[in-house]
C-alpha cells in the first residue's frame, strides 16, 4: 500500500511541476475564467484529462514507441499552427468579450474543447507524455495497473488544483475590471498563444 501512495505522491509532484511552468494551458484558462467565471479552469483541466487519458491508453499499448523525429516535427508544426489560430480567435473575439464583460451567457469560448486544443496542439506534452512520462507509467505497472491508476489521480490533482487556483484567482477580481483592461488581458492571453505557436511551429 506504501507503494501505491509513493506513487501518487510522484504523480502528483510531476503534474504540479509541469502545471506551474505558463503555457497555453494557462493562458485559455485565464481567457475563459474572464468569459465566464471561475468554473473554466476546471473546464480547460477535464480537457487536458482527456487527451491524457488517449495518451496513456497508447503509452498502455506500446504505441508510444512508434513515434519518431518525424512524427514529433510534424505535431510541431501543426500544432504551432493550430494554436496560432487560437490566438488569433482570441483576439479577435477580445472586443466582443469586453462589452459582454457583465453578461457572459453569449460568450463562444468553450473552456472544455480550449483544454483539449492547447493540450494536443502542444508537442512538448506529447514529447514529455511518449519519453518521462511513459517511462513513469512503465514502471508503476510493475506494479500493477492500480499503481498506474494511483500514478495518474497524483498528476490530475495537481492540475486540477492548480487551474482552478488560477481560474478563481482571476475570478475574484473580474468585476474590477474595466472593459479597456479586460480587452487588453484577452489581447495579452492571444498574443502569448501565438507566440507559443510560432515557437512551435519554427523550433
Amino acid at each position: 500500500m506504501l507503494e501505491l501512495f509513493e506513487m501518487l505522491f510522484i504523480g502528483f509532484i510531476v503534474g504540479l511541476t509541469g502545471a506551474l511552468v505558463p503555457g497555453p494551458m494557462l493562458f485559455v484558462t485565464i481567457d475563459g475564467t474572464l468569459k465566464k467565471g471561475w468554473t473554466a479552469g476546471p473546464e480547460v483541466f477535464l480537457g487536458h484529462a482527456i487527451i491524457e487519458t488517449a495518451v496513456l491508453v497508447l503509452i498502455l499499448l506500446g504505441m508510444n514507441t512508434l513515434v519518431g523525429e518525424r512524427e514529433m516535427s510534424f505535431i510541431s508544426v501543426a500544432g504551432g499552427i493550430v494554436l496560432i489560430i487560437f490566438g488569433i480567435m482570441t483576439i479577435r473575439g477580445a472586443k466582443a468579450s469586453a462589452e459582454e464583460l457583465h453578461g457572459q451567457d453569449k460568450v463562444i469560448s468553450n473552456s472544455l474543447i480550449a483544454g483539449i486544443v492547447t493540450s494536443a496542439s502542444n508537442p512538448y506534452f506529447w514529447l514529455w507524455w511518449l519519453a518521462a512520462g511513459s517511462a513513469l507509467v512503465l514502471e508503476s505497472m510493475k506494479l500493477g495497473m492500480v499503481a498506474v491508476a494511483f500514478f495518474i489521480v497524483g498528476h490530475w490533482l495537481a492540475d486540477l488544483g492548480w487551474f482552478t487556483a488560477v481560474s478563481l484567482s482571476f475570478s475574484r477580481g473580474r468585476g474590477m475590471f474595466s472593459p479597456k483592461t479586460y480587452r487588453h488581458i484577452l489581447v495579452s492571453c492571444g498574443l502569448f498563444l501565438i507566440l507559443f505557436g510560432g515557437w512551435f511551429a519554427i523550433g
